[in-house]
């Protein structure tokens, strides 16, 4: 592995968790992956149904995480979960594989009253847009990679190595939604949404469900 690679999904796990509403008791993680951030969360609240469609990843999830998590081989948006049933639903680099006006509906009818969708994922490029952003990017992979890297070798802590299971991860090189898009789509679905473009070529989307 290059020094300059580094887990950008587990980079982000802490701009996630700062999404979590006080007193949650039960949470979604749609596209848990191998579960490290579903393990994150179980730290926090009291249940956590973590699923996805790939059974090495769920096995890898099982083993990662304790009791108080769920871990459902499945299609998000064909597996039965009760409604309005969740106070936080979150995504860590998933939601772009699937069409995203169905995602966000689904996970709209999941949601309590009152509780949080916080999703992170991958936009398609939007050239010379985003140029500023994409300079940074590139910059900071690289001066990112090599102070993680010398921070393992110091032997303090993992600092986004990427997990053995990366390799096996599905891989989306042409994501169908510009970050400009996401954020219109998503308007149509959820009204007040925010949606923002992160430095390390994702997006963050957000969203309170309405009280009534």
């Amino acid at each position: 592995m290059s020094s300059f690679e580094w887990s950008h999904n587990d980079f982000y796990h802490r701009l996630l968790l700062g999404h979590l509403p006080r007193g949650c008791a039960r949470v979604l993680d749609v596209g848990c992956g191998a579960g490290k951030f579903a393990a994150a969360l179980a730290g926090r609240v009291g249940r956590v149904d973590a699923i996805d469609r790939s059974a090495v990843m769920i096995e890898a999830a099982e083993a990662a995480t304790p009791d108080n998590v769920t871990c459902v081989l499945g299609d998000f948006l064909q597996h039965e979960f009760p409604e309005r049933s969740y106070d936080a639903i979150f995504s860590v680099t998933a939601i772009h594989h699937m069409p995203l006006e169905d995602v966000l509906s689904r996970m709209a009818a999941l949601l309590r009253p009152g509780g949080v969708l916080a999703a992170i994922a991958l936009p398609k490029s939007d050239l010379p847009r985003e140029l500023p952003v994409e300079l940074v990017a590139a910059a900071g992979q690289r001066v990112f990679g090599l102070g993680f890297a010398a921070a393992r070798a110091l032997g303090r802590g993992g600092w986004y190595v990427r997990d053995p299971e990366h390799e096996t991860m599905p891989v989306v090189l042409d994501p169908p939604l510009t970050t400009r898009a996401v954020k219109t789509t998503a308007a149509g679905v959820l009204p007040g949404v925010r949606v923002r473009r992160l430095v390390f070529w994702r997006y963050l989307l957000t969203w309170r469900k309405p009280e009534v």
